[in-house]
Formats: structure tokens, sequence, C-alpha cells
């Protein structure tokens, strides 16, 4: 079977592709502006986290975590991802019914889920392809 592409047809082709590709490089552009203005304080400018994350301050909080390859973030869903940055981490964790003691603030009412998303997109591609693949397999896990 022969198929023929008009140069027209082959134009809108590359275009969406370029649509899509530009348009994701926007929202990972926008998430870092996002994250600099909302996370970076705690999370660190380039996602390190704070100094001994693992373990917990005198005032009983975990330091915030590293977003970057070494921390824990891709170990968990978007849906986990998104509940922590829209209801804190104490929100986040009592949905599940875990009392939890948390430095992390609920943004919920401060961004948007578009923003949001931004901001995990951001997040993600700076993760390295086995990071993305098994934060991604958690996500598709989850929905099952």
């Amino acid at each position: 079977m022969k198929v023929i592409v008009s140069g027209a047809a082959l134009a809108a082709i590359l275009g969406a592709a370029l649509f899509l590709f530009l348009r994701e490089d926007e929202t990972v552009a926008r998430g870092r502006v996002l994250y600099n203005a909302n996370c970076a304080s705690c999370h660190g400018a380039n996602l390190e986290g704070q100094p001994d994350w693992q373990i917990v301050g005198e005032d009983g909080i975990l330091p915030a975590p590293p977003h970057d390859d070494s921390g824990h973030t891709w170990h968990h869903s978007d849906t986990v991802l998104i509940d922590y940055i829209t209801l804190g981490g104490e929100g986040a964790m009592a949905k599940t019914g875990v009392p939890f003691n948390s430095g992390m603030p609920a943004f919920g009412e401060v961004l948007s889920d578009r923003e949001i998303a931004s901001i995990l997109a951001f997040i993600k591609s700076t993760w390295s392809e086995r990071e993305r693949s098994y934060q991604a397999d958690q996500t598709a896990a989850e929905n099952g």
C-alpha cells in the first residue's frame, strides 16, 4: 500500500508536532518560574532540598526533601504529588488517614491546577529517563 501525503498535510502534521513540542517547553519554562517563586526557598534553587532532609528536626518536622534524582519525589504518582502541593503535607497525609507533622504548606489557594501541573512538569524535566519512567509507571498503576 502506497501512502501519498500532500505538502499541505505534511506541513500540518509537522506543525502540530512542533506546536506540541513548543507547548511542552512553555509548560516547563512556566513551571521553572513558578517553582523558583514558590518552592525554591525550601526545596532549593537546584531542587537539592534541605540538608539532612531524612532526619526529623528538633521541631518534629522533616526538612524539605530534594526534587532531583537524589530525592524520593519520583517515587510518587502524580495524584500524590498534586495532593501534597494542593493540600500541604499534613492535608495530603490526613487524606490517607495518616497523621503527619509536616512543614509543607498547602498551595491549593495560591496556585491553580495548571500552575501546579507546570511545576511538576519542570521538576520531571530534570529527572533522568529512569526516574521519569518509574514515576510514570506509578501514576499509570494508580490510575488503573
